[in-house]
């Protein structure tokens, strides 16, 4: 069973245009939420964070 816990952006509209987040081991993985079997990219941690970092 897949223990994986994906939590939606807090800036998700009530649409469904939705990024979900969940932190897998010592990676940040990010998918659409409307294709929950579709791909998934991720990132080592460390990148995601600097990413918002820089992005705020």
């Amino acid at each position: 069973m897949n223990q994986t816990r994906w939590r939606k952006s807090s800036h998700s509209d009530d649409q469904g245009n939705c990024v979900e987040l969940a932190i897998i081991g010592d990676r940040t993985a990010a998918r659409d939420s409307k294709n929950a079997t579709g791909p998934v990219l991720t990132f080592p941690t460390s990148t995601w964070t600097d990413f918002l970092t820089r992005t705020r």
